[in-house]
């Protein structure tokens, strides 16, 4: 397998990509009695976010959970803080678990996007459900392609040609493999140690320089940066495939031990799952239909 430059991909949080390298097994959840609810008291809604994630979030407002988490703070009558920490290993532990020193109080209340079930946090009833995606440039020998297994279909000549653009520890390195075309994987790490880089630069850099003719992503990911790329590219999600699991769905998460505070954004995502949608849709997110799907997280989401 090729290995190039390591890029640094979300959990879409997702979050993926969406997605998506947990350290799930080192958490530890509050015992005894219940924590205070730190949110309200004085009506700032304080969010823990990734400062260079689009379309997720960065510090300039301009991601989907950034304008998520600015309808609920104009539904409460909240002002809106951030604390920004880059979403990677040490991102729940330095953000919603980290206390203010002159105060005692926690930095932040809310992250806007975590896997449903994830560990290291308590989570809510799922606000999103999407899926991992291909993205490719518009080629002639690609017209026909509308499904991954249409991909499959490509005369042997090409598809044994192609180089496929994927992260480590995804569904996607399952799906190669399970076809016999991971040796024609370019790998990326799901960590990096450069904050400045971004999941999306597989699509806007190594598929526009044609160093790969396949990338592989979450689809909340993937669909921002294919609809950034113009005509140029096309995407196609990945349907529901027996023995890979390319689907998931998120949530929000807030300390253990606070229920007041959990229950009060549950009721507000359950009451604004049509502004949500809206707000997706206008990302390109890839949105599936909602179902009780078994707690679990996008291989690629990062703590």
């Amino acid at each position: 397998m090729r290995h190039r430059k390591s890029m640094h991909a979300h959990a879409a949080l997702v979050a993926g990509a969406l997605c998506y390298a947990a350290l799930a097994s080192g958490a530890v959840r509050a015992q005894g009695e219940a924590l205070p609810n730190n949110d309200g008291a004085d009506g700032v809604l304080r969010v823990c976010a990734d400062p260079n994630n689009m379309p997720l979030s960065n510090n300039k407002g301009e991601g989907y959970e950034n304008r998520i988490a600015s309808q609920m703070a104009s539904d409460f009558g909240y002002k809106l803080e951030y604390t920004y920490f880059p979403q990677r290993m040490g991102f729940v532990r330095h953000t919603l678990r980290e206390k203010v020193p002159e105060t005692g109080a926690y930095k932040c209340d809310l992250i806007i996007g975590v896997p449903k079930g994830y560990d290291l946090t308590s989570t809510t009833q799922p606000y999103m459900r999407s899926t991992y995606a291909m993205v490719f440039k518009k080629r002639p020998e690609f017209a026909g392609i509308n499904t991954p297994d249409d991909l499959l279909k490509l005369p042997p000549d090409q598809l044994h040609k192609l180089r496929f653009g994927i992260f480590t520890q995804t569904p996607a390195v399952d799906w190669l493999l399970g076809h016999n075309l991971i040796d024609q994987a370019v790998s990326y790490r799901v960590q990096s140690g450069d904050p400045q880089e971004y999941p999306g630069q597989m699509i806007e850099r190594d598929l526009q320089a044609g160093n790969v003719d396949v990338v592989f992503l979450w689809g909340p990911i993937a669909g921002y940066f294919a609809k950034r790329s113009g005509d140029s590219v096309k995407l196609v999600p990945f349907p529901a495939t027996p023995g890979i699991r390319f689907d998931y769905t998120i949530s929000m998460g807030v300390r253990y031990g606070e229920k007041a505070w959990k229950d009060k954004v549950d009721q507000w995502i359950g009451a604004n799952h049509d502004k949500i949608d809206s707000i997706l849709t206008s990302y390109e997110v890839p949105l599936l239909k909602p179902v009780d799907a078994p707690a679990g997280k996008p291989a690629d989401a990062s703590p």
